[in-house]
């Protein structure tokens, strides 16, 4: 459990149902409450004026709201550090990242804080902190969820998403945020094609023993246009950022010098790259299309390596690869979870992802909780 002062909540609330409790990222509005992003740019902005989309869904549902959780600044950074608010405590690996940039949701739900918690991901930030503080997350089918209310107000990767302890309440996270979310109970074992993916041997053999293996005559297949996915979804992410946060760096002063840093790269991103990734983002999405007509769904490790510690991740090098197989998929818009276990001696954090068909995240979901429930390797995780 992490102490008092474990920074991922950014401010206590109290409103809503008797339902489920919830933390909300500090990048979705809340109504008389400032959303600042994470940000001492945006820390004196003026109070929402209304709740977002998300947020009147959890107050229907009867959700419990009890906080705004914090972020890696202008969710634009996957270490979850926040000089401004405080960097969330991982709370079963202290020493290492939280992940970003939905670190506080991350920590809160790891920590007990909450049942569950809504986070965005635009190129892997609910599914990497997941993973690094060793709970569930879902990115959902890109535009099924409702942005109404949330930041940056247009992107063409953004999605809102859920963080829980177990697969059970992440599909109830999924049903309080979704209405139209309806469960799809399993009528047979699924068709899982594993990924070819390179990764770490420390964390590739555990993964293959414990999970792949456990999946017996899963087929093994490429997408070959995984790595392009990846720089295409750097490309797209940095462009629309430049676009959404131009204004900020009008006062470059009151940003954090890697977010000052990032924005003035990506202003510089070239229109024939923009072009260029759009042209992947087509090709890609046509063949994650094509592998999901002959497989229910497919599985890649969630991250290539062990989360580093806070002290390593002062190198940016060291945070680069997190999401290589978590951004392509924010490029095709397919509904993606990530699904915790722990490895090697010392039980440190890695995972599973699986990634379902468009707009069939109930059915995804679902194997989520058969693979939490059936497998050896996620039964332990799946008991909090």
């Amino acid at each position: 459990m992490a102490p008092p002062d474990h920074y991922a909540i950014v401010k206590a609330l109290d409103f809503g149902g008797n339902g489920a409790t919830v933390a909300v990222k500090d990048c979705i509005d809340i109504a008389g409450e400032v959303t600042a992003c994470g940000s001492a740019a945006l820390k004196e902005s003026a109070p929402a004026a209304s709740h977002a989309d998300v947020v009147e869904n959890l107050i229907s549902a009867q959700c419990h709201v009890i906080g705004k959780a914090n972020m890696h600044e202008l969710a634009y950074g996957m270490s979850g550090v926040n000089d401004t608010f405080g960097t969330p405590i991982n709370p079963r690996w202290p020493d290492r990242i939280p992940g970003g940039s939905s670190s506080g949701s991350a920590v809160a739900v790891a920590a007990g804080l909450c049942d569950f918690a809504l986070g965005t991901d635009t190129g892997g930030s609910v599914r990497q902190p997941a993973i690094c503080c060793g709970v569930f997350g879902i990115k959902p089918t890109h535009g099924r969820i409702s942005r109404k209310g949330c930041h940056p107000a247009q992107s063409s990767l953004d999605c809102v998403g859920v963080f829980a302890r177990t697969a059970k309440t992440l599909i109830e996270g999924m049903e309080a945020i979704d209405p139209s979310f309806q469960r799809q109970p399993m009528i047979a074992a699924p068709r899982v094609a594993r990924v070819k993916c390179a990764l770490d041997q420390d964390v590739g053999d555990p993964l293959i023993y414990a999970v792949m293996e456990g999946l017996g005559d899963a087929s093994y297949i490429e997408l070959p246009l995984m790595e392009a996915a990846f720089e295409a979804g750097m490309t797209l992410i940095g462009h629309e950022a430049a676009q959404a946060y131009a204004p900020l760096m009008a006062q470059p002063d009151k940003l954090g010098s890697d977010i000052r840093k990032r924005l003035q790269a990506a202003q510089q991103i070239p229109s024939k790259a923009v072009q260029q990734a759009e042209k992947i983002r087509l090709d890609f999405t046509a063949q994650v299309d094509e592998a999901l007509t002959h497989f229910d769904v497919l599985m890649t490790p969630a991250l290539p390596v062990v989360p580093p510690t806070l002290a390593e991740a002062r190198n940016p090098a060291t945070l680069l690869p997190l999401t290589r197989f978590l951004r392509p998929f924010n490029l095709s818009g397919h509904p993606a979870i990530v699904l915790p276990i722990s490895v090697g001696r010392e039980g440190l954090p890695a995972g599973v992802q699986i990634i379902g068909r468009k707009d069939e995240d109930a059915a995804l979901c679902e194997v989520a909780e058969w693979l939490s429930s059936t497998l050896t390797a996620f039964a332990k995780e799946d008991t909090a």
